[in-house]
């Protein structure tokens, strides 16, 4: 399959403008060249019913969580939605687009997490954080107008990566049931060794081999941690009993084959799974809503499935 050519103009028009890729940068500087890039992405928010900020209370202090609502009715399903940039990178106004057509085309009620990120905190704070976010979702659902028994998590990228590791987690600890997971292009296993996924895109095509690199030894504190299923999730030894799932792949992406690998050990060990691959995407291309078309598919796809495990007619 060749590369979408939306997809194609654009990687032209990031290689044109000749900016430094991000593992050459520091951590602010490359905070700044890509948050940068991304508010211009959010040409295409959706107006939904409310958009509130708030703070939850952690062990460690406050965690800053966005609430998007489709209505003013109570019991509504919640998507707990946990945003990507390889642990390191982005906020939560990087994914205003993403979340509110998430919220008024699934009729869910999305509540983005601001995790803490690395290198500031590493492996596991991001993590903690989402748990957290979890508890308080469910203890605190009924208060947002929604329903503490309809909770799906999802995020993208590395975002993907901590939903898939929520879900495990909450599973080992006898945690509240999630209702589904969404996957979208997640990190699933350790960069090394690289899969045929990470050799053949390892660079010209938005995220690259080095970046990964660059990510890793920013979010591990300790080389030993890239065996713990928290971190890598296809390292688990059981994956069983886990939340139906949809996972997205790009077939353009070096995390290609590490999500597929996941979807199907899912599968293996009798998870209900959707797997599903764009294979003319870049990794990242949901976030360009208003840019690519294909994005625009995918999001009305992860709502359908949505609507669909959350009972929504």
């Amino acid at each position: 399959m060749k590369l979408d050519p939306q997809v194609n103009a654009i990687l032209l028009a990031i290689e044109a403008a000749g900016k430094p890729p991000v593992d050459k940068l520091s951590v602010d500087a490359a905070r700044d060249l890509v948050e940068t890039g991304y508010a211009q992405m959010n040409c295409t928010v959706k107006a939904v019913f409310s958009i509130e900020n708030r703070t939850i209370h952690t062990s460690w202090g406050e965690l800053p969580i966005r609430i998007y609502r489709p209505s003013g009715k109570d019991s509504l399903p919640v998507l707990l939605f946990i945003h990507g940039g390889g642990w390191v990178l982005f906020n939560l106004d990087a994914y205003d687009s993403v979340c509110t057509h998430l919220c008024d085309e699934a009729g869910c009620i999305v509540v983005s997490v601001d995790y803490r990120r690395s290198p500031e905190y590493r492996f596991p704070s991001a993590l903690d954080d989402c748990m957290d976010a979890v508890h308080w979702v469910v203890d605190n659902a009924r208060s947002i107008g929604g329903d503490p028994e309809n909770i799906i998590v999802s995020g993208d990228s590395a975002g993907g990566n901590l939903a898939a590791t929520v879900a495990l987690r909450l599973r080992n600890e006898e945690g509240p049931k999630m209702a589904g997971q969404v996957l979208i292009y997640p990190v699933t296993n350790y960069f090394e060794p690289p899969t045929p996924s990470m050799k053949k895109f390892a660079d010209g095509y938005s995220l690259t081999y080095e970046a990964m690199k660059w990510f890793w030894s920013h979010y591990l504190e300790n080389i030993s941690d890239a065996k713990h299923p928290y971190v890598s999730p296809l390292k688990a030894d059981d994956l069983s009993h886990l939340p139906d799932a949809l996972v997205i792949v790009s077939g353009f992406d070096p995390l290609r084959d590490e999500g597929i690998d996941y979807a199907s050990r899912l599968v293996k060990e009798g998870c209900n799974v959707t797997l599903s691959e764009y294979g003319d995407m870049i990794h990242g291309f949901l976030s360009y809503l208003g840019y690519i078309d294909r994005a625009n598919i995918a999001i009305t796809e992860i709502c359908t499935w949505l609507r669909e495990k959350f009972g929504i007619s």
